[in-house]
């Protein structure tokens, strides 16, 4: 009977511990989503359709639950830049999504963008 419990508490432990890191891979790297939304820019200025070296639109300026739907949604059209946003690929969308949600507007860390 001990034998069957400690396998069977071994066995859950196991797959939290699996479950935990499927989850923070499906939620996308926030460091690489800070270059990469930097980078859409800079493409973006380089090609005259932006002024400004600064994204019009910085991580606080919406709370994790606006980021969360605007992601879900996928229109990106506030942020300009269309041609380098429809050119992303799913993993580079979870990287900004994290980036964005990790410092909006009511989380530990708002931030904007420098």
């Amino acid at each position: 009977m001990l034998k069957r419990t400690v396998i069977a508490l071994t066995t859950l432990l196991l797959i939290i511990s699996f479950s935990g890191i499927v989850l923070a891979l499906e939620k996308g790297n926030a460091r690489k989503g800070k270059y990469t939304y930097r980078k859409i820019y800079k493409a973006c200025m380089a090609r005259g359709e932006v002024n400004s070296a600064k994204p019009p639109i910085s991580p606080d300026q919406k709370t994790q639950a606006q980021w969360t739907r605007l992601f879900n949604k996928k229109d990106f059209s506030d942020f300009g830049c269309r041609t380098e946003w429809d050119s992303l690929d799913e993993s580079d969308m979870m990287d900004i999504y994290a980036y964005l949600y990790d410092h909006a507007a009511d989380s530990p860390s708002p931030a904007k963008c420098k």
